[in-house]
């Protein structure tokens, strides 16, 4: 049985990455610190093993956007591309759209919701949750 392998990368593909395997997670995140790094509201994110994550061109540039958090970007077009927790070592979330093919994941619930903004409207029928996804 072969694994799932994942392409994608930043706008300008001065990054570019593969990924393996099956994704977890997959959902729209509407908190504040989502919407400020990515300049967009809600973010579709895939939770990934950070392992199965290999970039294939170019650097992935990382800040700390909170005292956990480390957010991945390319340093040349800014494009959003990852969000690591130091909690959740053993995993990576991809920035969905950042797909080759975004089609091929579409997120299964929305979450901090409790933390959209008042004029987005969520009408998909996907579950809510307030804050993070629940424990899996």
């Amino acid at each position: 049985m072969s694994e799932d392998v994942y392409t994608g990368g930043c706008r300008c593909g001065a990054v570019r990455y593969e990924i393996t395997g099956a994704v977890r997670c997959p959902c729209f995140c509407h908190c504040a610190s989502c919407r400020r790094a990515a300049g967009a509201t809600p973010v579709a994110w895939g939770t990934f093993a950070r392992l199965a994550l290999r970039i294939t061109h170019g650097t992935l540039s990382e800040y700390r956007s909170s005292p956990q958090v480390w957010r991945g970007f390319c340093v040349r077009c800014g494009g959003s591309l990852t969000y690591r927790h130091e909690a959740r070592a053993a995993e990576i979330d991809v920035t969905l759209a950042t797909l080759d093919d975004p089609a091929l994941i579409a997120p299964r619930m929305h979450v901090w919701v409790a933390e959209r903004l008042p004029w987005v409207s969520i009408a998909d029928g996907l579950p809510q949750h307030s804050a993070g996804p629940p424990s899996t």
